[in-house]
């Protein structure tokens, strides 16, 4: 009996297409990590370099080009010539919400089919902010937000739920059973796992903000994808004289068997007219239908219908985009970030307002810091700078000869530099507090902290006092004293610091290099 062979279809197509990005992307994000050199490897940022809403984002807030922008132009022609390709076979959030709305079984609509235009005013916004220097675009952009959420939340709890199992097994330390995990364990090590255990702050938030993005799914298949994503409304605008277009021949019924399965919603409920700019080009409206009348090609007309924003929404959105500016700028939160000692940059990172122009949140040098002292802002650098990192000594310190957070960076909010350069790039200042430093204040001996500065002089260097201690005995103590020129504020002497809670010697961006304000003394 001869078995008949299945066609392959379009949406056979599309679906493993979106499982190859979808791998591509999550290898490079496991990537994203030292492997012991100074240079990565891999192409790691690539999905952000092709990103044109983020470049063009970028370019306007801070009237710069970066070789992102040119890679993104391919991205542009794409669409230009096939429509939203990316959003229905590449883009790995899209593939995510896929996954989920296939949960939902029911086919009706819930949103109000008018919801759609929200995307495009939210990118209206984005724009218009970023044209007054307000750098946004990353908040909402889907491959920033992706990246961050598994960098920051999804993957540091990944790791440690991997590790609590094998931990258990191994203290149960059941027979032939510990040696099989023991094995696992370190295949996992070498190839899923991180070098060691993440933590970050907001970690649990921005959890949990990504599960609801997800989880909007439930309520209308590919919610983010149809209502919110800005690069979802860039793509569209640009694909509305795609040459890629769908055409229905004259033996349409309008039975409407195509609605439910569009992964848009660009179809009307009896399937007569098609909004291209809302089109994924997802292909499944070509399979159900029952006198084969739907095709996708080159030339074809297509009933389509307008993009009405609105002028008066769309008068609003670019308002409210340019009067954000003024409004994140004028509150507290900005004018303590300007003075704020604890805001301590990673090295390479431009000044402060170019730097917030530039900086797009996507956790990348975060995700990269191989001591994990990188740690994303809330209110530290003003609003308009949260999930912008900044480098928290107690927590890990800047490794002295690491590059990598310059070479992830997509926007050159961080620059990349050399080894040598790296060693000279002052992030702040060390200082020493004599009430809690043990030579200092307990007449006991410590030299950690000059035992582990990293620089080629010692930026610490030790003084020899004769003290007495409380029993009127003398005892020759060895005291550090920091030596300002030398210092690059990497923190390590504050990570080391062998006084608990807070440290005895601390770093602050007081000196760094990337400032001529911020600097010690006032002259």
């Amino acid at each position: 009996m001869k078995v008949p062979i299945r066609k392959i279809s379009s949406a056979d197509l599309r679906r493993a297409s979106q499982a190859l990005f979808l791998l591509l992307f999550l290898f490079l994000f496991l990537q994203t990590e030292s492997k012991g050199g100074d240079e990565l490897g891999y192409p790691v940022r690539i999905f952000l370099d092709f990103d044109p809403l983020l470049s063009i984002s970028s370019l306007l807030s801070s009237h710069a080009l970066t070789t992102a922008f040119y890679l993104s132009l391919i991205l542009v022609v794409v669409t230009i010539f096939l429509g939203r390709v990316f959003c229905g076979w590449i883009c790995p959030l899209g593939t995510l919400h896929n996954l989920v709305s296939s949960f939902r079984k029911e086919d009706t609509r819930v949103m109000a089919s008018h919801w759609f235009r929200i995307k495009y005013y939210i990118l209206i916004f984005i724009l218009a902010s970023s044209l007054f220097t307000l750098q946004l675009a990353g908040i909402m952009d889907p491959l920033s937000l992706l990246i961050r959420s598994l960098s920051l939340s999804i993957y540091p709890l990944f790791n440690y739920a991997i590790r609590a199992v094998f931990d258990t097994i191994y203290q149960w330390n059941p027979p032939v059973i510990v040696d099989l995990s023991e094995t696992l364990y370190s295949l996992l090590k070498k190839s899923l796992l991180s070098f060691q255990q993440p933590y970050f702050h907001q970690g649990v938030f921005l959890g949990m903000l990504f599960l609801l993005v997800l989880g909007l799914n439930l309520i209308e298949k590919r919610f983010w994808c149809r209502f919110l994503c800005p690069l979802g409304a860039l793509l569209g605008i640009l694909s509305r004289y795609a040459f890629l277009k769908r055409s229905v021949s004259e033996g349409c019924t309008f039975c409407g068997a195509c609605v439910p399965d569009c992964q848009g919603g660009a179809l009307a409920k009896d399937g007569e007219s098609w909004n291209g700019a809302e089109c994924l080009y997802c292909m499944n409206c070509d399979d159900p239908c029952p006198v084969k009348a739907v095709s996708f090609g080159f030339g074809g007309k297509a009933a389509e219908t307008s993009l009405d924003l609105g002028r008066r929404n769309i008068a609003l959105s670019i308002a409210s985009g340019i009067l954000t500016v003024p409004l994140l700028r004028i509150t507290p939160f900005t004018r303590l970030s300007d003075l704020n000692p604890q805001l301590i940059r990673p090295p390479g990172s431009l000044e402060e307002k170019e730097f917030l122009r530039r900086c797009i949140k996507c956790g990348e040098c975060m995700k990269v810091c191989i001591t994990n002292g990188l740690q994303p802002t809330l209110l530290d650098a003003g609003l308009e700078g949260i999930w912008s990192p900044v480098l928290i000594p107690k927590i890990g310190y800047c490794e002295y000869r690491c590059i990598l957070c310059g070479q992830v960076c997509p926007t050159g909010a961080i620059r990349k530099l050399t080894p040598e350069e790296k060693t000279r790039v002052r992030i702040g200042l060390a200082m020493i507090d004599p009430g809690r430093c043990l030579p200092y204040a307990h007449a006991t001996p410590c030299i950690v902290c000059e035992e582990v500065c990293p620089t080629a002089r010692k930026a610490i260097r030790l003084e020899q006092v004769k003290v007495k201690d409380r029993k009127g005995r003398e005892v020759i103590l060895k005291r550090p004293k920091i030596d300002l020129s030398l210092c690059i504020g990497c923190g390590i002497c504050e990570t080391r610091c062998p006084v608990s809670g807070q440290p005895a010697i601390y770093v602050t961006s007081a000196g760094e290099s990337r400032s001529k304000d911020n600097q010690l003394l006032i002259v």
